[in-house]
């Protein structure tokens, strides 16, 4: 990142941002970290480089709603996986919580980042010029997101999201480093020896994803898994990259 854009830029941008985000100094992270930001020459403000670029019409909720109203699907809340399994008849299991908490922790705990979301509402049509605004510097939070630039709504109000950094809470984000990929491919060679088990997502795999590329996944490991099925046929769709 420094050879690419000079120590000035990186201390102003870049090195403040990731300390926070991950807790560490840029130099204990894999390089991969970095290489995630894009770095314009041209006009070009978005984040990603994508041709097409869309979110679901109604929302993410909307979409996951519209997905699980199916006969064939059963959803349980707060309830813990290890009870399940004991009475749950299955073919094949399709695991996306954490690897390690799959196997009991065997190796030891994977470590990821979290974040402790704080959200403010103020009486103005729109408060930000763009949906994200990052802050690599001064603030506490990393980012802030004005969702009504994504959505489209109209209101005479407006949400703000604060995303604060932190290493307790839900595990979101796989901390790229030597030491934890190491002890993630211990928990893969194990995982290899099941034959009805499949772990996939950013927890299944201990690895960051965007959400093109959780659904490519996702579509992928069904054809994948179904044409070994009895009855079972692939769709034929690209595999997930």
């Amino acid at each position: 990142m420094v050879s690419q854009i000079g120590w000035e830029l990186y201390e102003k941008f870049f090195r403040g941002y990731t300390v926070k985000q991950w807790g560490l100094d840029p130099s204990e992270l894999d390089a991969t970290v970095t290489g995630r930001i894009p770095i314009r020459i041209n006009q070009d403000d978005r984040y990603f480089s994508d041709k097409h670029q869309a979110m679901p019409a109604h929302g993410y909720s909307a979409l996951f709603k519209s997905m699980l109203a199916h006969s064939n699907i059963t959803v349980q809340l707060n309830t813990d996986y290890s009870e399940l399994a004991k009475s749950c008849e299955r073919r094949h299991t399709i695991f996306t919580g954490p690897i390690d908490l799959y196997f009991d922790y065997c190796f030891d705990v994977l470590p990821y980042r979290s974040i402790d979301f704080k959200f403010e509402t103020i009486d103005r049509e729109f408060c930000q010029p763009v949906a994200t605004i990052n802050h690599p510097n001064d603030e506490a939070f990393t980012r802030v997101t004005e969702f009504k630039h994504i959505t489209g709504q109209t209101h005479r109000k407006t949400t703000l999201c604060y995303e604060y950094p932190t290493a307790d809470g839900d595990p979101y984000y796989p901390i790229p480093r030597a030491s934890n990929t190491s002890l993630y491919l211990k928990y893969q060679r194990l995982a290899s020896t099941l034959t009805d088990t499949t772990f996939v997502g950013r927890l299944g795999t201990y690895k960051y994803y965007n959400m093109d590329q959780v659904v490519a996944q996702a579509l992928s490991t069904y054809d994948r898994i179904s044409a070994t099925l009895p009855g079972g046929r692939s769709s034929g769709r690209v595999p997930a990259r």
